[in-house]
């Protein structure tokens, strides 16, 4: 018989080491190996959003992320809420003293675009929250370290104090101090009960937009702004001439210091922060 029919051919099937390289060196002639290379983490093919772990050292020329320390954090949140009560309590003023030139839609709008503008310029830097309420759900929720909370909301409250200290000295001729607190404070116009519950459903689809694209990885980052103002408006427009539409502390809590005017102040204290934690909730558990 020939001997080369004789011959019986291995076909082995292995992943290179090292010692599998090592001893190919001895393998006989009529052995066919067939290599298979190990396969690499990288190969792995990952959901859209989702991305592994950075390396420790960034590539040359990559820009490296700096966490901002806390302080520039809680300086944007104390200007951010600045700008948003001394806007507001401007658009009120400037329609009690020129007989309701901008109405309940002028003044809603003001409100939400308002709120468009700060939020896209200071997303980036603190989350751009300018609202107590707002951030006691991301701390809730794991989206705001908690030793942050505190200053946060020191800042916010600060900074609706101090904007409505300067709207009171700057329109002094148009409004008459005794007459401030009627314009800009937020009192409601209903039974404590009926009032709660409104700035509970209010804040409730604030947070609940807000959680649903500020959080999620699939939604589009840059609607935070929109849907965070537009969610104001519609809002506004809903329950301003009811309870005021605070769905905000802070916007509360300035005016009400300002003009020393406190009536039923509790609701907005406790009201939208509950109603924060419920619409951030309530779109974790949807989701």
């Amino acid at each position: 018989m020939d001997r080369r029919r004789s011959v019986s051919m291995d076909v082995s099937v292995s992943i290179p080491s090292a010692a599998a390289a090592a001893s190919m060196e001895n393998m006989s002639d009529d052995r066919i190996a067939i290599i298979i290379p190990q396969r690499s983490p990288s190969n792995k093919i990952l959901p859209l959003g989702f991305q592994q772990n950075e390396p420790s050292q960034p590539p040359p020329g990559s820009a490296k992320r700096v966490a901002l320390p806390l302080i520039k954090k809680v300086v944007a949140e104390l200007l951010g809420t600045f700008l948003l009560v001394f806007t507001v309590v401007s658009a009120l003023i400037m329609n009690e003293a020129h007989g309701g030139a901008l109405g309940l839609v002028g003044v809603a709008a003001t409100a939400g675009l308002a709120m468009v503008v700060i939020v896209s310029s200071l997303a980036h830097v603190s989350g751009g929250h300018i609202n107590p309420a707002v951030s006691v759900a991301m701390a809730a929720f794991g989206h705001l370290p908690r030793p942050h909370l505190a200053p946060y909301v020191a800042a916010q409250l600060l900074g609706s104090v101090a904007a409505s200290f300067a709207a009171r000295a700057l329109y002094a001729d148009l409004i008459p101090v005794h007459n401030l607190g009627a314009t800009v404070a937020t009192v409601p116009r209903l039974g404590d009960a009926e009032a709660f519950l409104v700035e509970f459903a209010t804040t409730f689809v604030f947070l609940f937009v807000v959680t649903a694209l500020a959080t999620d990885p699939k939604a589009v980052k840059e609607l935070v702004a929109v849907g965070a103002g537009a969610a104001v408006m519609m809002n506004a427009l809903v329950s301003a001439k009811s309870t005021g539409a605070s769905m905000n502390p802070a916007r509360t809590l300035g005016p009400a210091i300002a003009t020393g005017t406190y009536t039923k102040i509790w609701v907005y204290m406790v009201a939208p922060p509950l109603g924060a934690i419920a619409g951030s909730g309530a779109y974790h558990a949807l989701k």
